[in-house]
């Protein structure tokens, strides 16, 4: 053991506590680790056979550059679209329609659909759009959701182990392989034996998983019916799914996340109980609902809930001069002394100030019937605007309105779903067939899906982590640290002497534990890169297939069940859940030997070891 490789190994326990631990941001404990080994091999470099420093600043740099991580970068870029033009929210709502109201069937397709889409995208999106549906799942039965989130991150990652761009990990194994001279993998290279380790997973997660997880009674999911309670105007036009809607007992029962308070019809309203009514084109509902219903309720359709203004009885109305582009919904709330005080939208024209429109209207009393076009406003009014986030950001200068900038955000583009389903179908299609090698298919990928107008460039720029930038290139920099300094080969050699002569399949198998009980205190994509060049070292040594090790390493470091701090969807769940480090311990270290086992009885054979 050299002075090098001595601290090289230092640096990794540190890194590997400071992760753990969470004293330090994450970004800064890479960039600290990088920082180090860059001073480390200035002042005692390494060299290569040629003479020349074989850890030069600009090979331990190169992890920013990585073409692994400009796909995992590209990959959360494609995610963000899919997310932002509601692509994933209309695979929730086919969970929905399939399950016909049984929750075991609703959650069993769920985590099937979680499992089958993560296969094929990063899996942070799909766990952030999953989250509301298990808990409005649990809410229907009463049940706690804290029962069935830490299932959803399961799931999600087992997906993830059965294709290349399944999970950002496996791609830096393959990435790494190549640094390394050895062949890389393809789009299916360990599907088979993915799909055994996570059939052998999905079977614990879907029947024993649920029973062991504790009743935490603050995640029942009955928050969801509370919330800021906003009064808004539904316009029925051609095409709302609520036109030939008919009462029932006074009531119409789909509207059940809305509470309706009045039909107006030929100008004229008609008051609750709504008896042998039947809504047609043309109608305004006057709803109550919060900001996440009324969205629901025009099915992205913003548009139906713009207030039907005019200047004065029997002038035409102007269309809202809104700007093109992405559209943002915010808050805001009406001054003590402003102007709009005692007049009501009509009067003032709201809708065509800053090009914003006046969407809904939340009062602290009683809920008004009047049309939302109708009511003087008041101090301290709270209105729900929409319009583009730089026109909406433009209100904070406005003297009769303060806004309330933590409630913006930006709504789903559902027109562009289409644009931005085919894109990213064409990003696999490529990646698969291997016309296309992933890292240029998912970067092409992404600028096409900015180019089309799918998503922003500000959202684009958003959907990039600063997290697994840093934590990338931090692991990239120790792995070839470990590399050069002969840290790999010295720890291939250590564990195949404290095996003795033992079977490659036994090897295997504790080289797989190994990995895997590192992947929950360290990240699973650091313990990836570090432990690929290990893996390498002893299926050489020992004369077996490089593969099997190399995907080893990809399951292994992909068992990060039993702590929060393994994997980002760990840490997604966490709080929905209520869960505490120890249940993870407790749900994932049985999912984790489950893995262990699936692969070590299958693999032997499948690769002929």
């Amino acid at each position: 053991m050299t002075l090098q490789m001595l601290a090289v190994f230092a640096l990794i326990v540190a890194a590997l506590v400071l992760y753990a631990t969470d004293k330090l941001p994450l970004e800064l404990t890479s960039f600290s680790v990088i920082c180090a080994l860059l001073v480390l091999f200035h002042f005692f470099p390494v060299y290569d056979e040629a003479g020349k420093p074989a850890l030069s600043p600009m090979v331990l740099l190169a992890g920013f550059a990585s073409p692994a991580l400009l796909t995992v970068l590209a990959l959360l870029v494609l995610g963000e679209g899919l997310s932002r033009t509601g692509v994933l929210d209309r695979v929730a709502l086919l969970v929905h329609r399939a399950a016909r109201g049984q929750l075991s069937a609703a959650l069993a397709i769920a985590l099937v659909v979680v499992a089958l889409v993560s296969a094929l995208l990063n899996n942070i999106p799909v766990v952030v759009i999953f989250v509301p549906i298990m808990q409005a799942l649990a809410a229907q039965t009463g049940r706690p959701s804290s029962r069935y989130m830490m299932p959803l991150s399961y799931a999600a990652i087992l997906g993830g182990m059965t294709t290349l761009i399944g999970s950002s990990t496996n791609l830096l194994v393959s990435n790494a392989l190549a640094d390394l001279g050895e062949a890389e993998f393809s789009f299916f290279s360990f599907t088979v034996p993915g799909l055994v380790v996570a059939g052998a997973g999905m079977i614990y997660v879907l029947f024993i998983c649920p029973r062991i997880l504790p009743e935490n009674p603050s995640t029942s999911g009955q928050e969801g019916a509370t919330g800021k309670q906003f009064k808004a105007d539904i316009s029925l036009e051609a095409g709302s799914p609520y036109v030939g809607l008919e009462s029932v007992s006074g009531f119409f029962p789909g509207l059940k996340d809305l509470t309706l308070l009045a039909v107006y019809r030929d100008g004229r309203p008609i008051y609750p109980p709504f008896d042998e009514l039947r809504l047609k084109i043309g109608d305004t509902l006057s709803v109550a609902a919060t900001r996440d219903q009324l969205r629901a309720a025009v099915k992205d359709d913003v548009t139906a809930l713009y207030p039907r203004l005019s200047s004065t009885v029997g002038e035409d109305e102007q269309p809202p001069r809104l700007g093109g582009g992405t559209q943002s919904m915010a808050e805001v709330m009406v001054k003590p002394d402003s102007w709009l005080i005692g007049r009501t939208l009509r009067q003032i024209g709201y809708r065509n100030m800053r090009d914003v429109v006046v969407i809904g209207l939340e009062r602290r009393t009683r809920m008004q019937r009047r049309k939302i076009d109708e009511i003087p406003l008041e101090a301290g009014d709270i209105l729900l605007v929409q319009g583009r986030r730089r026109d909406i950001l433009d209100l904070r200068g406005n003297k009769d309105v303060i806004l309330m900038e933590w409630s913006a955000e930006t709504l789903i583009q559902s027109h562009h779903a289409t644009r931005a389903s085919a894109i990213f179908l064409g990003v696999v299609a490529m990646a698969a067939s291997g016309i296309m090698p992933t890292e240029i298919a998912a970067l092409c990928g992404a600028a096409l899906m900015v180019l089309s107008g799918a998503l922003s460039l500000q959202g684009a720029i958003k959907a990039l982590d600063s997290k697994v930038v840093f934590l990338i290139a931090a692991a990239l920099a120790l792995g070839v640290a470990m590399q050069e300094t002969g840290g790999a080969a010295f720890l291939a050699h250590g564990m195949l002497i404290a095996l003795g002569d033992a079977e490659p399949s036994i090897v295997l198998g504790v080289f797989f534990l190994m990995v895997a009980v590192l992947a929950n205190v360290l990240s699973t994509k650091a313990t990836a890169v570090l432990f690929t060049p290990i893996g390498v070292g002893i299926a050489r040594e020992i004369g077996v297939p490089v593969e099997a090790f190399a995907v080893a390493v990809v399951f292994a470091a992909n068992c990060s069940f039993a702590s929060p701090v393994g994997y980002q969807t760990n840490l997604l769940v966490m709080a929905p859940g209520g869960y505490r480090f120890v249940d993870f311990i407790k749900a994932g270290i049985p999912l984790m030997l489950i893995c262990w086992l699936a692969f070590f009885l299958f693999a032997p054979w499948y690769y002929g070891l």
